[in-house]
């Protein structure tokens, strides 16, 4: 009974991430939304281990936590790009502003 309560919050999660990816336009939105499928995959892979209480399978906890680790370095990635693509922009205006007419 919880296993099935963790797979349905899980496809919600999910659901949630990928209607907020569509609907957002902003880049740390999109990366935060993207973040939260994510989740969702990790608690659908974790619930559905549970569903055979008698077979420990480490393969599936070892699975998601490598995952943790690259959506965090992939989070950090994607911010630290989006930040550099913004700041030519912010400094060409900055020099447009200090400029003499």
């Amino acid at each position: 009974m919880q296993a099935e309560l963790y797979s349905v919050c899980a496809v919600i999660l999910f659901a949630l991430g990928l209607i907020a990816f569509l609907v957002k336009s902003g880049v740390f939105h999109k990366v935060l939304a993207i973040n939260v499928m994510g989740i969702g995959v990790f608690m659908l892979l974790l619930a559905t281990s549970a569903f055979y209480p008698n077979a420990i399978d480490p393969l599936t906890h070892g699975m998601v936590l490598t995952g943790i680790v690259v959506a965090v370095a992939g989070s950090a990635l994607a911010l630290n790009l989006a930040t550099q693509i913004d700041l030519p922009s912010q400094s060409d205006e900055m020099a447009r502003h200090d400029k003499p007419d």
